[in-house]
């Protein structure tokens, strides 16, 4: 009866990494199209200024469409391990030593995104409630907010699955 048990709780968790995978390679695109749409806007500004007649608004639209493209990146490249790690010191310790920090860094890693995810969605509600808008454009702001929590939270889910594969590897 145990067996069925914990296999039930793997098939859970394995479905449940799934899902989080899913949604960060679909965040993944959306990053994509940000910085595709901030090339191409950018370079039309570029030309259009050569006629006189820039874009209005470029440099907020290119500067919330980097938030986005940040935010929304952030899960999907830590899945692939597409950041950059500094581990020189850590390479001249032992293997099981060298995973241990690999634990406590992902644990604590997701303590401080799960702060920022929920300061996160905080500013962004109160922004929202407060109305504020951009300069130029008058474009809302909380929605790029709510984007950028929403992608710290992916993350945190992301290291905190990192840290049980962690624990249950231990």
């Amino acid at each position: 009866m145990k067996e069925n048990g914990a296999a039930g709780e793997k098939d859970f968790f394995t479905h449940m990494e799934k899902g989080v995978h899913t949604t960060s390679r679909m965040c993944n695109w959306l990053a994509i199209l940000s910085v595709t749409v901030m090339m191409v806007l950018t370079v039309c500004d570029v030309v259009l200024r050569m006629f006189r007649r820039p874009i209005t608004g470029t440099y907020e639209i290119v500067g919330l469409l980097g938030a986005a493209f940040v935010s929304f990146s952030l899960a999907y490249t830590s899945i692939e391990h597409g950041h950059i790690a500094v581990d020189f010191l850590i390479r001249r310790f032992r293997l099981p030593v060298q995973r241990g920090f690999e634990g406590v860094t992902s644990f604590v890693c997701a303590a401080l995104f799960g702060m920022v995810t929920w300061q996160g969605f905080t500013y962004a509600a109160h922004i929202r409630q407060t109305g504020e808008v951009s300069l130029t454009l008058q474009v809302p702001l909380y929605p790029f907010v709510y984007g950028m929590a929403f992608g710290s939270g992916l993350l945190c889910i992301v290291l905190l699955f990192r840290f049980l594969q962690w624990v249950i590897k231990r």
